[in-house]
Formats: structure tokens, C-alpha cells, sequence
């Protein structure tokens, strides 16, 4: 299983709006596009920076299915958002690979 971890530091002006966008539009969207299986929402709870920051993730079965959904649907919705939040969200973005599940 591959966890593609967005990371998002939010200024706060906008955090209530963005969050509600990223629960009704944004990942409903990426969802849509068939390759991840599960996606949840994180409040990383030490805040710095004076933003406020999330960690999206979204789990995969392969690099394969990550690598079709970079290629073919990533630009796109990162686009959107870029267009939507430009300097009201900084994102990074790292990939895990689950070792083990208890």
C-alpha cells in the first residue's frame, strides 16, 4: 500500500473556506478518479508559522496507480487549487510505503 501525503500550511484567513472545499469539492474530486482506495484529513497539531496545517492522505495499492494518477489527473486538480488558493497555501507533498499494518 502507497500513502501519498499532501501537506498544507493554510493562512489563516482562509482556512475555514479552504477546508470546506477540500472536504466538498477537492478530494471528492481526486477520489473521483478511481485510484486511490481511502482519503482522510489530519490537523497536524503543532502549528508554527502562524498558519495552520493539514496532512491529506490518500492510500493507493501501487507506484503504478500512484504514477497514472500523477500523470493523468494530478496537474489538473493541482492546478485548480493553485488557482483557487495561490499564496494562501503553501502544500509539499512525500510518499510512504506501509511496511506493516497492526
Amino acid at each position: 500500500m502507497i500513502i501519498y501525503n499532501v501537506t498544507c500550511s493554510v493562512d489563516p484567513s482562509v482556512s475555514e473556506e479552504w477546508l470546506q472545499w477540500m472536504r466538498e469539492i477537492h478530494i471528492p474530486d481526486v477520489m473521483e478518479c478511481g485510484i486511490f482506495k481511502e482519503a482522510q484529513i489530519n490537523k497536524v497539531l503543532s502549528e508554527k508559522d502562524g498558519g495552520i496545517t493539514y496532512a491529506i492522505q490518500y492510500s493507493c495499492e501501487s507506484m503504478k496507480d500512484l504514477h497514472h494518477y500523477q500523470v493523468n489527473f494530478a496537474p489538473q486538480l493541482q492546478k485548480k487549487h493553485s488557482q483557487k488558493y495561490w499564496d494562501k497555501v503553501l502544500a509539499f507533498r512525500t510518499l510512504m510505503e506501509v511496511i506493516q499494518e497492526y
